[in-house]
């Protein structure tokens, strides 16, 4: 079991400490609180400390509670910061405030409060004289400009006026507050700092290791935006940067490489940087030879051998290239990839899970040129592959995780130069068969929208959508309809994929529970009140309001039939059946 130590704390107590010696680290965000979170802390303290304007009303007993702060001891002794960065770095630059106006006050009082903040801000001799030079906190934030802003106005007092950074705009507005108050309350003004150092409260817990401080700052602070494991790989790839020389050329990549993925991923766990990380952990586990299908957590993979992986230049060209073919296939990049490779990615889009992902940043990884580039005619028939397995897995055995196995298994094949074939886990076309014909495509689950992407791009004509288009799924037959004419023999049918079609979102709602007939203004566009709707890019819609009067039950077995029948073909053209 992880040791923690927890001490309820004065600020005074907490800074004041011989053995005091906070590190803000280079994993770290920058600096967040702007003036309005000062001003609320400020108004909170000041109210507490000066109740009704009059400090004779402080009861001294009372105490208010500033949160936790959560660190760990590193190797160098430091308390390195893992929650409560914003609020100690705010009361570092409030103390250094009312330090430096009781600096130019001679009276006891103020003396006493100045002696009192020096054992908090900087570290002390023998004699408890302060040493001006060495700080109680520091900070090695690789992504904060303004870090050495910070520690400057600590050792000095002093800001510049051309520096509009948050230390600096949240210490002059503490500067402003506390004249205000020693002109609106002179006799009062030793009172409140030392109020706020001896009676305001935090809780610092002190974990054995990051991994366990980490922990306890997501179970404690659900409001705040926990530390992601893209933020603990930016640490080692900060310090190798820097230990060889190139910390500025890295801060800069680092923040280019972090728009990047923000612009292009939207998981559902994790932050966007984290998603460029498992994207390229796969490809380092198919190299390793990695067969286990139990995928180990994001962190513990990169942090073997001391995050060896994260100590090369390679490493990180390697994220980068892997992050711009991402950006190509998001934004459908014509340059770098043809027209048919371009659908077969845009119907990987809806696959039903996010292993295609996976297996895809692998084959690039390993079958790049040196330009980036894929051959073309290998790269497409490997989609189609992997579409056909994806899609008729999903079917037969429905679950992500039972997918992994044959997933895994062709990974380690893409690293060793051959072909995918999924030759240990071929399909059984019976079984193809069957689950398809009896699979009940709900619009809840994720193969029906796959299955009606995939089909739409099958019909001849079908322009290629843009990215960024929604598609919903559309029941050509509506269940308002059903409900009045009884137009299937059974409701059921209403579900059948054959009943089923893409549609742009706003045109899906326009066309909501309308005859068929009643559907045509809205598949093909209209205009009201002088105003253009656009109509839908489905082609195989658009065909309908050109060939068709009505969509009746025929019609829906039909083109169901028509479905299994082309999917079938086209697992078999992909040679994914067992013989």
């Amino acid at each position: 079991m992880s040791k923690l130590n927890i001490d309820q704390k004065s600020i005074k107590a907490l800074f004041s400490d011989k053995k005091a010696d906070f590190l803000i680290p280079d994993y770290q965000r920058p600096y967040a609180w702007e003036e309005k979170e000062c001003e609320r802390l400020w108004d909170d303290i000041f109210e507490f400390a000066i109740p009704e304007n009059d400090a004779s009303k402080f009861d001294s007993g009372s105490e208010y509670f500033l949160g936790p702060i959560v660190t760990f001891k590193n190797r160098d002794g430091k308390s390195e910061v893992i929650d409560g960065q914003q609020r100690l770095t705010t009361l570092m630059l409030l103390l250094r405030a009312f330090y430096s106006k009781c600096g130019k006050m001679q009276d006891s009082n103020s003396k006493a409060t100045r002696e009192t903040i020096e054992q908090c801000i900087w570290k002390t001799d023998e004699f408890s004289h302060p040493l001006k030079d060495e700080l109680k906190i520091d900070s090695e934030v690789a992504s904060d400009d303004e870090k050495d802003v910070f520690l400057n106005i600590l050792k000095t007092g002093e800001v510049a006026t051309s520096e509009k950074g948050n230390y600096a705009v949240n210490y002059r507005f503490f500067c402003k507050k506390i004249a205000e108050f020693l002109d609106a309350f002179p006799s009062y003004f030793a009172y409140l700092p030392m109020r706020i150092m001896n009676n305001c409260i935090m809780l610092p817990i002190e974990a054995e290791s990051q991994d366990t401080a980490l922990r306890i700052f997501s179970t404690l602070n659900d409001r705040g935006k926990p530390l992601s494991d893209a933020d603990i790989f930016k640490a080692q790839f900060y310090k190798y940067f820097s230990n060889i020389g190139r910390k500025d050329e890295f801060i800069r990549r680092w923040k280019e490489l972090e728009k990047l993925c923000d612009s292009i991923f939207a998981p559902l766990h994790g932050t966007p940087m984290d998603e460029i990380f498992v994207r390229y952990m796969y490809f380092e586990r198919a190299k390793q030879g990695i067969k286990d299908t139990t995928t180990e957590a994001l962190r513990k993979f990169y942090e073997k051998n001391s995050y060896a992986l994260l100590k090369t230049d390679e490493t990180f060209e390697s994220l980068n290239d892997l992050a711009e073919f991402w950006k190509a296939v998001i934004e459908q990049d014509d340059d770098r990839f043809s027209e048919e490779v371009l659908r077969k990615l845009f119907i990987l889009g809806y696959a039903p899970n996010g292993m295609w992902a996976y297996i895809v940043s692998v084959y690039y990884m390993k079958n790049r040129k040196p330009n980036g580039k894929l051959d073309e005619a290998a790269f497409a028939r490997f989609l189609d592959r992997i579409t056909a397995y994806i899609w008729s897995y999903a079917l037969v055995n429905p679950g992500v995780n039972q997918l992994r196995a044959p997933m895994y298994a062709e990974m380690l094949k893409i690293i060793e130069g051959h072909e995918v074939d999924f030759g240990g886990m071929k399909i059984d076309p019976v079984q193809l068969d069957n689950a398809f014909r009896n699979y009940k495509f709900t619009n809840g689950r994720p193969i029906t929208k796959s299955m009606l992407v995939w089909w739409a791009m099958q019909i001849d004509g079908q322009e290629l959508p843009a990215a960024d288009k929604t598609f919903e799924i559309e029941h050509i037959i509506a269940r308002e309809r059903q409900s009045r004419d009884k137009v299937l023999s059974s409701p059921q049918k209403l579900e059948s994929l054959g009943n089923k079609a893409i549609l742009e979102k706003g045109i899906n709602i326009r066309a909501a529970d309308y005859r068929f007939a009643d559907k045509f203004k809205y598949y093909k566009g209209y205009e009201s009140k002088g105003r253009k709707k656009g109509g839908t890019i489905v082609k195989e819609l658009l065909d309908f309001t050109a060939t068709r009067t009505d969509f009746v039950e025929s019609d829906v077995d039909k083109r169901f039939e028509d479905i299994c029948r082309s999917f079938m073909k086209f697992v078999e053209g992909n040679k994914l059946f067992k013989s």
